[in-house]
């Protein structure tokens, strides 16, 4: 089981932030896949030299506002 859920429209607002803070992610870094959240999380983790538990924790902050600009 996940540790978090994004749909498409989520993850594409989401992206956008994650790059923003990450520039130097390429497209296939950022591919997301409905139901494969742990995948992307496990390769964020790699490119970012981060804990899992990091990008976790970056991801659901992005999520809870999404209206806003920061990470």
């Amino acid at each position: 089981m996940a540790a978090i859920r994004i749909t498409p429209e989520e993850w594409e607002i989401v992206k956008t932030k994650f790059r923003r803070k990450y520039n130097h992610l390429s497209d296939e870094d950022l591919a997301f896949e409905p139901g494969k959240e742990d995948e992307l999380v496990g390769r964020l983790a790699n490119r970012v030299k981060r804990t899992r538990d990091y990008v976790l924790f970056t991801l659901k902050k992005g999520l809870a506002d999404l209206e806003g600009n920061r990470l």
